[in-house]
Order: C-alpha cells, then sequence, then structure tokens
C-alpha cells in the first residue's frame, strides 16, 4: 500500500506539523477543516508545504519518523527546496 510523508505549515516559517498517510487529500481536507481535535487544530496548520510518496506505508513511516528528529532548520529548507514560496500545496494534489 503507498504512503505518503507531509508537512503541515500554520503560515510561512509558522508552526510545523510532520505527518503519514495512505490518503494524502483526505487527511490534508480534514486538518484543514479542523474535523479532528489535536495539534494541528490547535495550532492552525492548515497550509500542506511539503509532501513526498512513497511506494509502501511502511517506508513512509519510517521516512516520518526521521524527519520528526531532524532540528527545525533542516525541515524549513526540505519545505523550501520543494516549495520555496511557501505555497498551499492541497489544490494541486488534484
Amino acid at each position: 500500500m503507498p504512503g505518503y510523508v507531509y508537512i503541515m505549515a500554520s503560515q510561512r516559517n509558522g508552526t510545523l506539523y510532520t505527518g503519514v498517510t495512505t490518503d494524502l487529500e483526505g487527511r490534508v481536507y480534514e486538518h484543514k477543516e479542523g474535523i479532528l481535535p489535536g495539534f494541528t487544530k490547535r495550532y492552525g496548520c492548515k497550509m500542506l508545504v511539503w509532501y513526498e510518496e512513497h511506494f509502501d506505508i511502511s517506508d513512509a513511516i519510517q521516512r516520518e519518523k526521521s524527519i520528526k528528529r531532524y532540528y527545525r532548520k533542516w525541515k524549513l529548507n526540505l519545505i523550501e527546496e520543494m516549495n520555496p514560496e511557501w505555497n498551499d500545496l492541497y489544490e494541486q494534489l488534484w
């Protein structure tokens, strides 16, 4: 089963949340709408600023764990390599 690692942000250089899912569109929609309680709802992380697709969910889970251990500066560089303008990538998923 494929999987995705993704980063949500409250704004450019704002609060970051790293997650993993098998349904990127659906999961980002839940974050944007604040459907589920938790970190992203509390801190307003509603912008999809980075994601990476993996052919196997276990690889995505491992990558998520690695990213969560990285320093913030590394995460900001990762985002800016893919998305230098910090656009919300949600609309590009279709």
